[in-house]
């Protein structure tokens, strides 16, 4: 990943002083973008910083479809419900890969409820979604692929007159061969049994984080679900300027138009649900008790590393880079931990520990990623021991959290 983000931090600096033209487009006007709607799946996706009704009512009509499906009357006791954030990480994500394929060879994997993805944690989320019959998937994607079946690399002449480095078409046909008719089927029943898969990207003319909800868009019917729901997850792991962002074609007072969506991880490293959304406060309104349970899988190492740096403008930049992606990340775990204190629900955090020391020799370098999946394979199959907090944090005595 380090070499990619060099790349980026070059061609931005050469961009800078080129003062290269952009190529064409036609963007939603200011006064719109809250408006545009993907044509033929309206509510496709929501703003993820805003406190928007429409995703309440989301949530508590998930809960009736639930209802339904387990033949359980309106006020009858619910069973415990389990939510699962997967982070971004790039060939990191093998280690989740790995966790979720171990945890099923444990034996207590749950089926989750909820389900969120960025960057690379979209590219595994809907296969966690579906559940444990996927795992092959995951281990095939996750220890097989190298990095010329994600991009490639573009030249820098190439790159400084397009939209980033490296061509991605390699991932978008791994996206195709993997997200097939089936698997979009597949996630249109769950969903329709009141199960969410959630994934996040970034609108780079807003600069706003979006939330795309999967299930919908499967359960649409509409002759271009298909091919939105494999777009929505080459956005996500679209990092700006290394990869092309994704054209979404909306639609506005009747006019068309294009909104820019690349990586999730831009505004976000993981996420759960908006903060201005409140379960605690649906089951008060409800009348109603549930214990939910939150697992978070953040593909990265937490704790800081010392390197020694050289006095050089490009290894100071990188590493600039990497310490502002390790730092937001801690800030998202944060972020889910409060909102988990605040409506009761537990917390579980797992992450890349800090002795797994194996060099990544690519981008994506299939013999470090088979090494991480490995590693995530056997702490999950031996039985995990999740973190009950963020790093550094100690839940206050008394909690149920500090209790366990």
């Amino acid at each position: 990943m380090s070499s990619l983000i060099r790349s980026l931090l070059v061609a931005s600096i050469v961009l800078t002083l080129a003062a290269c033209s952009a190529l064409p487009r036609n963007p939603v006007p200011k006064e719109l973008a809250s408006s545009a709607q993907i044509p033929g799946i309206p509510d496709a996706r929501f703003w993820g910083d805003v406190d928007d009704p429409k995703i309440e009512a989301a949530f508590i009509r998930s809960i009736e479809l639930e209802r339904q499906a387990m033949g359980l009357a309106a006020r009858e006791p619910m069973p415990d419900s389990h939510f699962l954030a997967l982070s971004g990480g790039g060939s990191n994500g093998a280690y989740g890969a790995g966790l979720l394929c171990g945890w099923t060879a444990h034996g207590t994997r749950p089926k989750f409820k909820i389900v969120t993805g960025i960057s690379t944690g979209a590219l595994i989320a809907p296969f966690a979604f579906l559940g444990s019959d996927y795992d092959f998937m995951l281990r095939e994607v996750y220890t097989s692929v190298s990095t010329k079946d994600i991009a490639t690399e573009r030249g820098l002449l190439a790159g400084l007159t397009s939209d980033a480095m490296a061509d991605n078409t390699p991932l978008r046909k791994l996206v195709e061969k993997y997200v097939t008719p089936e698997v979009l089927a597949k996630v249109a029943e769950e969903a329709g049994k009141g199960r969410i898969l959630i994934i996040g990207t970034t609108n780079m003319d807003s600069e706003r984080p979006v939330i795309w909800s999967m299930g919908r868009i499967a359960r649409s019917g509409d002759p271009g679900a298909l091919q939105l729901f494999r777009d929505v997850l080459v956005a996500s792991a679209a990092i700006p300027g290394v990869f092309p962002p994704v054209m979404m074609q909306v639609e506005a007072n009747g006019v068309r138009y294009d909104e820019m969506h690349s990586d999730g991880g831009v505004c976000s490293q993981v996420f759960l649900y908006p903060a201005s959304f409140s379960f605690k406060e649906i089951d008060e309104e409800r009348g109603q008790h549930r214990d939910r349970h939150v697992y978070v899988i953040r593909n990265a190492q937490l704790a800081a590393v010392h390197k020694e740096m050289p006095r050089k403008l490009m290894p100071i930049l990188s590493r600039t880079i990497d310490t502002l992606i390790k730092t937001q990340g801690i800030g998202d775990l944060y972020r889910i931990y409060l909102g988990c204190r605040r409506d009761g629900l537990d917390y579980r955090l797992a992450f890349i520990p800090p002795d797994f020391d194996a060099v990544s020799d690519e981008p994506f370098d299939s013999v470090y990623m088979r090494k991480l999946f490995d590693l995530g394979f056997e702490q999950a199959r031996s039985g995990y021991a999740w973190a009950d907090a963020p790093p550094g944090f100690e839940p206050p005595k008394g909690t149920r959290a500090a209790a366990e």
